[in-house]
């Protein structure tokens, strides 16, 4: 029997792959536990179009996210901190510091897409990678200034 994978099956393959299988396996187990639809005409063809507004969904996904990384690259944010004795800042500028000052800009961006390798501890300039889609990154220019001291 052919039956169209809903889901991944380790032992089959991939959602959406066409296979044959034992009709007692695809009769006891894929269809009745939502893994597998018999392959006929019709669950084929709903399948096929199902696949293709998938695809056009994704492919819109990828092109706004290629906007707005576009975007993201003119975009320079500035965080202001206290500083104490030899310009060293109290604390560390944090993901969730940069997501703040990027929603004040405009960008809609969780702080989990935001990816700097080591703490930000000093003041100066440094290049934050923002992860806005999968396979799109945009760098952003962060300035780290201190604060005027009273």
């Amino acid at each position: 029997m052919k039956v169209i994978l809903t889901q991944n099956v380790p032992s089959l393959g991939k959602a959406g792959d066409l296979v044959k299988v034992n009709d007692g396996y695809a009769r006891n187990l894929l269809i009745p536990k939502g893994l597998a639809i018999e392959a006929n005409e019709k669950n084929i063809k709903t399948f096929e179009h199902d696949k293709k507004n998938i695809l056009q969904k994704a492919q819109k996904e990828h092109k706004t996210a290629e906007d707005m990384a576009s975007a993201l690259v003119d975009v320079t944010i500035t965080i202001s901190r206290k500083v104490g004795d030899q310009d060293k800042i109290f604390g560390s500028v944090t993901s969730k510091d940069i997501e703040l000052a990027l929603k004040e800009k405009g960008f809609d961006i969780d702080k989990k897409m935001i990816i700097h390798d080591e703490q930000i501890k000093s003041l100066g300039e440094f290049k934050i990678k923002v992860k806005v889609h999968s396979g799109v990154e945009a760098e952003v220019k962060l300035n780290v200034i201190g604060e005027p001291r009273v």
